[in-house]
């Protein structure tokens, strides 16, 4: 029988082994009660202890950073797998991004506990969820840690930048891959096929009395049987199941400098941002947005309890989930037309009873004018009007296939880098094809993230008989990568390649003429040619700022001549219908 002093001995050990253990996964948050948050180098180092303590889970690289550093991909499966094209059929895959703004850092710090806790026990281990994350995306903007430029937000102490190592705000660079952070995430995202997509972030604007609020991808955008189990079931449930646990949540208010009660309507999430891409793809997706002013430990811990609710929601819809994303993938496959560009749907709403705080516009002590000012003595529940239907002002036809030819190797390279499918012509051939001519679009006079951006493109177009080279690239739009296609390579489409200018060279006409040159050869024009003659007449006749500018009238002649360049506004794109 062991003597006192050796029990009392191995229980002082035993309990010193417990503390330090428990001591080695409580994260700098914890440590600091709630009010720091972990820099990039303690974010992994605390994944990587846990990697080597824990089978479940796994730590590995994925690509580069405009930082010079790799992303990281966290992966928890409590089957040991973490070869994702094994991975079980009764398995679905919950992939959180976190630090994407690396001053909205909740996400960060949460999740860091959320993995830990799975993998200690202290909360059950999910038998259908396999969790993936990326635990800080934009790493330079992580590493350029500051304590004043989040103006607006209650804590933490220090934290990142929102803008990455070469300054893009990466929450609009997901379709338009500007960045190495963004190619890098596209790796990331179809190696890990995620069902369900999670994005952290908190949020400027109004006052209101929630911790919470939700963004989730726009669901008739996201479209069919998917879409409204995204708007009557998931989002509904997730929302009861945190006001279970006092923690209200409402949706995103999207109101800049004035009292949410007017009446708000749903952010609608473009492929430029990570939910609108991830949205191509029919995954799942929706941002986290805590309330700026809330303080940071409440933050963080509402954003935990967000994810463990969604955890079991993907638990209970495991099947449910599968199913509806197969379906997705076969309809867009199987449809004849798609619907583009997105506007708010008047005729529909829905009602919130919001949770706000009295509002009024008070004089500026600044400038002597009015300002919105807050009373957080006043506390309301009121009905409030929330737009969260929206329409289609668009909707083209999706043809059998795009041809492209093979000189427009950056949209080939971003099509590779989203498992596009594609084949190169093996021979020069000849295909009755679709083709566009750009007739208009307004370009932006600022710059937006590195672009002057495009928008209300119009085009017109036309059956041509065309013949392509060998190594031109044909893609069947019959295929996973579909709404991926038809959103980047239909121009008029918001976030289209030629809307994010990757076109923009065949804007500018190349070949031009001599006016005393031409006078010659335009007139010998148009005495050759009466019906041009008779138009060109009636046009000096009814448009009087023409028939005043002679270099208008020649260089009118000049395009409706066989000397006009054909690559002058047409767009290199071609659609095969048949």
């Amino acid at each position: 029988m062991k003597s006192l002093k050796s029990v009392l001995l191995s229980l002082v050990i035993t309990t010193g082994l417990h503390a330090q253990i428990n001591n080695t996964f409580l994260t700098h948050f914890e440590k600091s009660n709630g009010t720091e948050t972990a820099t990039y180098q303690e974010v992994i180092q605390f994944y990587e202890t846990l990697a080597k303590s824990f089978p479940e889970i796994h730590i590995e690289t994925v690509g580069q950073t405009d930082s010079g550093k790799p992303l990281h991909l966290i992966t928890l499966n409590p089957d040991k797998d973490f070869n994702f094209s094994e991975i079980g059929e009764d398995k679905r895959i919950l992939l959180i991004n976190n630090g994407i703004h690396p001053g909205e850092s909740d996400g960060i710090d949460a999740t860091m506990m959320l993995f830990r806790d799975l993998a200690q026990g202290k909360i059950k281990m999910p038998k259908h969820t396999v969790l993936t994350t990326i635990p800080i995306y934009n790493i330079g903007g992580s590493l350029n840690r500051n304590s004043s430029s989040r103006t607006n937000q209650n804590g933490p102490k220090d934290y990142g930048f929102r803008g990455n190592a070469r300054n893009y705000d990466l929450n609009r660079d997901f379709i338009k891959s500007d960045t190495k952070n963004s190619k890098a995430f596209a790796e990331i995202f179809h190696k890990v096929n995620p069902d369900v997509f999670i994005d952290n972030h908190v949020s400027n604007g109004a006052d209101y009395q929630y911790t919470l609020t939700h963004l989730f991808t726009q669901h008739n955008k996201l479209g069919g049987d998917l879409g409204n189990y995204l708007h009557t079931q998931m989002m509904p449930e997730l929302e009861q199941q945190l006001a279970a646990k006092n923690w209200d949540i409402t949706p995103y208010v999207n109101v800049f400098n004035q009292v949410p009660e007017i009446g708000f309507s749903q952010f609608i999430d473009h492929p430029r941002y990570s939910t609108g891409y991830t949205t191509l793809f029919n995954t799942l997706g929706m941002m986290v947005e805590t309330h700026m002013l809330k303080p940071y430990k409440q933050r963080v811990e509402g954003t935990y309890e967000l994810m463990i609710s969604m955890i079991d929601l993907i638990e209970k819809d495991y099947k449910t989930i599968k199913v509806l994303r197969d379906q997705a993938n076969r309809t867009f496959a199987n449809t004849k037309t798609y619907p583009l560009n997105w506007v708010v749907d008047t005729t529909k709403s829905s009602t919130l009873q919001f949770k706000g705080f009295e509002g009024s516009y008070t004089t500026s002590k600044i400038t002597g004018l009015k300002r919105l000012q807050y009373d957080r003595n006043k506390p309301f529940t009121k009905s409030v009007t929330y737009q969260n239907y929206f329409k289609s002002t668009t909707s083209i036809n999706i043809p059998k296939a795009y041809i492209i030819p093979q000189g427009w190797y950056p949209i080939i390279a971003l099509f590779e880098l989203n498992q596009v499918k594609m084949k190169p012509l093996e021979t020069d051939q000849t295909f009755l094809v679709e083709a566009y001519k750009i007739e208009d679009f307004e370009t932006s006079e600022t710059p937006y993230e590195g672009h002057y951006l495009h928008k209300n493109t119009k085009i017109s177009s036309k059956t041509v008989s065309k013949t392509f080279r060998t190594g031109d690239i044909y893609i069947e739009t019959n295929q996973p990568a579909i709404r991926y296609l038809l959103e980047t390579l239909e121009p008029q489409a918001v976030d289209s390649f030629f809307n994010w200018n990757f076109f923009d060279s065949i804007l500018q006409q190349k070949e031009h003429f001599s006016p005393y040159v031409w006078e010659d050869l335009a007139l010998e024009l148009l005495n050759n040619n009466p019906e041009l003659k008779a138009e060109f007449e009636a046009k000096q006749q009814t448009d009087s700022d023409f028939s005043k500018n002679w270099y208008a009238q020649l260089d009118w002649l000049h395009k409706h001549s066989k000397y006009y360049e054909t690559t002058h506004l047409q767009y290199p794109v071609y659609r095969l219908n048949h």
